[in-house]
């Protein structure tokens, strides 16, 4: 009875972990802009949030094959992807380089000290999710291989449904 009552508790933290909302943090644009965390929406649509730092060789790879594709995606689905960068203060002038040498049209958010990555209890990156049009968390997941990207865009085609 015990063992049950265990495992229906953790299988109802990981389900209310899986739709819960975005914690409420304010982050800056790359152009000084503040954003609140908890009003990240698109119009109604799924969007995506992928964390990742400029020294972050795996990151970079999954950010530069979304890219070739987020075009489509975007025509498809009306998916929109928050990029955040996790560098910290002192590297904070190396992102929008980086995000204008790869050429990413994603929305770019700074968060230098890790408070959203640490308020999501996020451990490493890269780390993505893929919310729904109200902004609840519906997919994680952590780390890039090759073709990982093709993950995320059935999840979001999963929601549009």
């Amino acid at each position: 009875m015990m063992k049950r009552l265990t495992l229906s508790v953790l299988l109802l933290a990981a389900v209310t972990l899986l739709h819960a909302q975005l914690p409420a943090v304010t982050l800056k644009t790359i152009d000084g802009q503040t954003v609140r965390t908890d009003t990240l929406l698109n119009n109604g649509k799924p969007f995506i949030i992928d964390f990742f730092a400029t020294w972050c060789k795996p990151c970079n790879r999954e950010l530069d094959a979304i890219a070739e594709v987020y075009e489509d995606w975007q025509d498809e689905t009306g998916v929109k992807i928050f990029a955040i960068s996790i560098d910290q203060a002192q590297n904070i002038n190396k992102v929008k380089p980086l995000v204008e040498n790869h050429g990413w049209e994603y929305d770019v958010l700074l968060d230098p000290n890790s408070d959203f990555k640490r308020a999501l209890g996020i451990q490493m990156i890269p780390f993505v999710l893929v919310c729904d049009g109200k902004g609840n968390i519906v997919y994680k997941h952590n780390g890039y291989t090759d073709g990982a990207e093709i993950e995320l865009i059935e999840k979001v085609r999963e929601l549009i449904k």
